[in-house]
């Protein structure tokens, strides 16, 4: 008999909630992101929960939104990715640390060594988020007027994939033989200078770390635009999606294994997350009235500021109560833009009713009792709409220990997911294989 198919699941923290008014809900800690014992308390309840990861969003810009939004954002400070996950990796033993990093406003050599770096602090438990970074203040703190163009980004992330993970493969398993007797720490013959020289990266290497536990960190990509999902299927490991239905998610899961089955990638060797904001009660009227408050809190300045980013054009100078104008075309995330477009023609909202959805969040949400969670989340499995979830929590610490504490027993119980972990390191706990190295394949297996 076979085994019963398990959900995956990271948690989205940005680095704590992504709702903007989740800071101000009774009980929240409100200065979470930038509180060290905040996210140690946090991230070692997920792992109690048997999390697969803490995902942490990052941001390369403070004034990516108006002022009047931005003095209402719990988001304007928090921790430096790798700062925050080699200290948080010192007090779990299990859990998968996922972080961004952009490939558009980075060197592929920092980040190949951060990583790599993080995996061996870990014990093989670090992975990579790749973002193209579409952000015109981020450009601003790096030199440039402007964003770079969608899809020469996306080319360039393209390459840089290839540079960091030949970077990664700079020296063979057992090149550091540290021979006491004879005196040798390296075998040369083991060490392979990379030497690229591309359209967009020249890069000579090696890479001065040894290879990293899990041979590659675990590759991570969220774009969905067209040229997103082609550098995910063609490059990732877990995908985190942004569907809003059940058929949205079908339709995106079928997508992208249409495209790994032409690339001859083996199904198994990506697993799809979708977004999920879950707000948990009672009964399916306590949880709405809960998600009912949270929202509340959440202003008009932060929505409308939230909404303009968003679509990469500014629609504050027009009748909030009128309809969405049509939006032109930006640098802007294309994905995330058309979908905001496609639910106000949808639902027939106006330019108000469109920002309040997208400052508190308007995408998949499981709201109701734990037994109804477990529900939709196994359908979304059995259904083929994902491989798991990317929990986003409404506030902490409740939202989080509502969720451990009452939906994932209930997730056990069903045999949805694990009791225990299964491996030392995220790609084991993932059922991912382990990378040959490209260039000394002979004697570095895939596990």
């Amino acid at each position: 008999m076979s085994q019963r198919k398990q959900l995956k699941l990271g948690a989205f923290m940005r680095p704590v909630s992504i709702h903007t008014g989740a800071w101000r809900y009774p009980g929240a800690i409100p200065d979470a992101n930038f509180s060290f014992s905040a996210m140690k308390a946090f991230i070692q309840t997920l792992e109690r929960g048997k999390f697969d990861a803490f995902f942490m969003a990052d941001h390369l810009a403070v004034l990516n939104m108006p002022v009047n939004a931005l003095k209402r954002s719990h988001t304007v400070t928090s921790f430096e990715p790798f700062t925050l996950l080699s200290a948080l990796a010192s007090v779990t033993e299990h859990i998968g640390l996922m972080a961004t990093a952009s490939t558009t406003y980075d060197a592929p050599y920092h980040i190949a060594r951060r990583f790599a770096s993080l995996d061996h602090i870990s014990g093989g438990r670090a992975g990579w988020n790749i973002v193209t970074t579409a952000n015109p203040d981020a450009a601003l703190n790096f030199g440039l007027d402007e964003d770079m163009d969608h899809d020469e980004r996306y080319r360039r992330a393209r390459e840089f994939y290839d540079v960091v993970t030949g970077l990664w493969d700079s020296f063979a398993d057992d090149a550091f033989v540290r021979d006491v007797e004879s005196g040798v720490y390296v075998d040369p013959t083991r060490m392979h200078v990379l030497g690229h020289k591309g359209p967009h990266l020249s890069v000579r290497g090696p890479l001065n770390i040894a290879r990293p536990v899990q041979g590659w960190p675990v590759i991570i990509q969220a774009g969905a635009s067209e040229a997103g999902r082609q550098l995910a299927a063609e490059t990732a490991e877990v995908i985190f999606a942004s569907s809003p239905s059940l058929a949205a998610g079908k339709a995106f899961y079928a997508d992208i294994h249409r495209r790994l089955e032409a690339l001859g990638r083996d199904r198994a060797s990506l697993k799809i997350l979708p977004a999920a904001f879950v707000v948990v009660g009672d009964t399916v009227e306590a949880a709405k009235a809960k998600r009912t408050h949270l929202d509340s809190l959440v202003h008009y300045d932060s929505s409308i500021g939230s909404l303009n980013s968003m679509l990469g054009y500014d629609v504050s100078g027009f009748d909030p109560d009128g309809p969405l104008p049509e939006i032109p075309p930006s640098n802007a995330s294309q994905s995330g833009r058309d979908r905001l477009v496609d639910v106000a023609r949808e639902r027939n909202l106006t330019i108000r009713e469109l920002a309040l959805t997208v400052g508190g969040y308007g995408g998949l949400s499981f709201v109701g009792p734990p037994a109804l969670i477990a529900d939709q989340m196994e359908q979304w499995l059995e259904e083929e709409g994902s491989d798991g979830f990317n929990i986003m929590f409404p506030y902490l610490p409740e939202g989080l220990n509502d969720f451990v504490d009452r939906v994932i027993p209930e997730l056990q119980r069903r045999g949805l997911f694990r009791t225990e972990y299964v491996g030392a390191t995220l790609r084991e706990n993932l059922g991912l294989a382990r990378p040959a190295n490209r260039f000394f394949a002979d004697k570095d297996q895939t596990s």
